[in-house]
């Protein structure tokens, strides 16, 4: 079978392994490039607990003033990983949805105990801060990385790409399958993609591409990706 990744390598490199191990051809077309954003300078004593919907929140925060026994909310197993191996000791994770990750947060923390901090991109599906505000909660979010579409792709790839269309498509973002379709459009691929399952995150992001004729059209969640492969 061939699949066809779009996060950025760091992102999905241990995945490109296990599926190239199980015998399928693996084909790689990040979306998106990732960047820093300057949040200044951080009182972390002010706080009692920080979210992550992200391991790039993760990775573009300077963790070394942060106190690594606070409660640590992740929104699933990859920014769990993340934050486990930046030194934090007390994570919880909602296996890769927001909604559950609010939840385990109303269970595990209450609003009494104190502030919390939460670390995101520009763009999110779901205003986690804002829902939590509702609940009554003290929360302060901060944008620490922004995404930008990828135009930057090797005419070789393309080539290739067109020769041999993927039986199967991951997309992770509003903002991956906006780049996806501009990328469709541009290389002329509108009327390629009959024969492949599209996976999407969410109905949102499904919606973005609804315009492009697919086999089918799956959501899932992150973690799920090898079980879609014997799903189909």
């Amino acid at each position: 079978m061939h699949v066809l990744l779009t996060r950025p390598l760091e992102d999905c490199s241990e995945m490109i392994l296990k599926f190239q191990s199980l015998g399928h051809q693996v084909s790689h077309l990040p979306l998106l490039k990732i960047e820093r954003v300057d949040c200044g300078e951080i009182n972390f004593s002010d706080y009692k607990g920080i979210i992550f919907t992200s391991a790039n929140a993760i990775k573009f925060l300077d963790t070394k003033a942060v106190d690594k026994k606070f409660l640590c909310f992740c929104v699933g197993s990859t920014t769990e990983k993340k934050a486990r191996s930046t030194g934090f000791q007390n994570v919880i994770s909602a296996e890769g949805n927001v909604q559950n990750l609010k939840e385990l947060i109303l269970q595990n923390f209450e609003n009494k105990d104190g502030k919390l901090i939460y670390f995101s991109g520009e763009m999110i599906s779901i205003d986690l801060d804002k829902e939590l505000l509702k609940e009554g909660y003290n929360i302060k979010r901060i944008i620490n990385y922004r995404t930008n579409h990828n135009d930057d792709f090797d005419q070789e790839f393309i080539k290739q790409l067109k020769q041999k269309i993927p039986d199967i498509v991951y997309i992770y973002s509003n903002n991956s399958a906006s780049s996806f379709l501009n990328f469709i459009k541009i290389n002329q691929l509108e009327n390629s993609w009959m024969n492949t399952n599209l996976m999407c995150i969410g109905e949102k992001t499904s919606t973005i591409l609804n315009e492009i004729k697919w086999k089918k059209i799956f959501l899932f969640n992150p973690g799920e990706e090898e079980f879609l492969l014997y799903k189909i």
